[in-house]
């Protein structure tokens, strides 16, 4: 299973800070609870990275 590899998956995700100043990403799916936290740093390159994937997909949707 890959990047492009289309599964028909329906799962819940919440973002967040927590109280130990950390962001979370909490993705639950079947069941199954998956948190990930990250310093902040982490997160703003998470986020770069997320804005960069969706310039990238507007350019192949064109």
């Amino acid at each position: 299973m890959g990047i492009n590899t289309e599964r028909d998956i329906e799962a819940n995700m919440q973002i967040g800070p927590t109280d130990a100043g950390m962001v979370r990403i909490f993705i639950e799916a079947n069941g199954v609870e998956v948190p990930m936290d990250f310093d902040p740093e982490e997160a703003d390159e998470i986020a770069d990275e997320i804005r960069a994937a969706a310039m990238a997909a507007r350019a192949v949707s064109d």
